[in-house]
């Protein structure tokens, strides 16, 4: 395949997804578990607000917080300031879950900033903000 910047992003995610979702099933979750259990506030989160900070569909979002809240890694209780809503908290074992979703993400990160020189790292966040500002424009893709 011709290397591509897509290419390049894809692959390398893929790469990181499997990474991850390895070590998450020694602790029986997915990444996608971890990464929700790291966007869940402690004053609890609404449910509409979950989907849209993941980059995650309702219908699949609704799936997985089914399979979190069956663990016992978070519980639902209504808003009390809007009755139709639904926040969604931390239970004592979705916090723990928490503690090492985040050590492992922060192991990773620690772990890329002492094996590459610190020029090429702010090098790669110039990069990677340029290519979210085009896609914002919707200037990369011409259809």
């Amino acid at each position: 395949m011709a290397k591509t910047i897509e290419y390049a992003l894809r692959s390398t995610w893929q790469l990181i997804t499997n990474m991850y979702n390895e070590e998450a099933t020694k602790y029986d979750a997915t990444m996608t578990m971890a990464f929700t259990l790291l966007c869940i506030d402690a004053d609890g989160t609404p449910s509409t607000t979950l989907g849209p900070k993941m980059g995650m569909e309702s219908t699949s979002l609704s799936r997985l917080l089914n399979t979190m809240e069956e663990r016992g890694y978070i519980v639902r209780k209504p808003n009390p300031e809007d009755g139709r809503g639904i926040l969604i908290f931390l239970t004592e074992k979705g916090t723990e879950k928490r503690a090492l979703s985040k050590k492992t993400v922060l192991d990773f990160n620690n772990g890329l900033l002492e094996s590459i020189e610190v020029e090429k790292i702010e090098h790669f966040y110039e990069v990677i903000d340029a290519i979210k500002v085009q896609v914002e424009k919707k200037q990369l893709i011409k259809i």
